[in-house]
């Protein structure tokens, strides 16, 4: 019978083995650690751009006017163009009008009133799809450079923030129409107010 070779490594080279094997462990270690001895957190994916879903509607076009709808219970303020046939239906009495005209030409308070009178000038708004009744002291002469007129649950004021455009009887003023809500919201609308015949 053959004897085979002894294959066990010598009792010394064999300590010298394990005593190593810690050193080569703490070496691997700190050349895959961070130089300042930090350890750092693993890189978080780049966030994606929200990808908008092809069925998605158009957004809707803004409704008249410069501003937002501030304050209030958050429901938006929406004043929408008054019609001739719905300014005749509301039968507003006097001599002369004076009307705010908004983006699109259209008219989102139209009113009346008497010459040297005391008696109140009478006007219309159109809150959403509502025709509503507003009033302001002073009639047709108490409107020509802005007014605040009143209603139930609303007030409308105008103020007339630059000089006449144009020549004539009566040029249009470039003005600011600020509807306010008894909840306290209010939206501020951009346009010309004209007043005459």
């Amino acid at each position: 019978m053959t004897q085979l070779p002894n294959t066990r490594p010598a009792r010394g080279a064999r300590y010298a083995s394990v005593a190593l094997a810690p050193l080569f462990a703490a070496l691997a270690l700190a050349a895959c650690s961070d130089p300042a001895g930090e350890a750092q957190p693993p890189e978080a994916p780049a966030p994606t751009a929200p990808v908008a879903p092809e069925n998605m509607p158009p957004a809707s076009p803004p409704s008249a006017g410069a501003g937002e709808t501030v304050g209030g219970d958050g429901s938006p303020i929406v004043l929408n163009g008054l019609t001739s046939a719905e300014i005749d239906a509301a039968g507003l009495s006097g001599e002369l009008a004076c009307a705010f005209v908004g983006e699109g030409d259209q008219i989102l308070l139209h009113a009346t009133g008497v010459v040297a009178s005391s008696d109140p000038a009478q006007g219309v708004v159109k809150v959403g799809d509502y025709v509503e009744r507003v009033g302001a002291p002073g009639g047709f002469d108490g409107m020509l450079r802005g007014a605040s007129f009143a209603g139930q649950g609303k007030t409308v004021l105008i103020e007339v923030t630059g000089a006449p455009i144009g020549s004539g009887e009566s040029p249009p003023n470039p003005a600011t129409l600020t509807y306010q809500r008894a909840d306290g919201a209010s939206r501020v609308f951009n346009g010309l107010w004209n007043c005459g015949p």
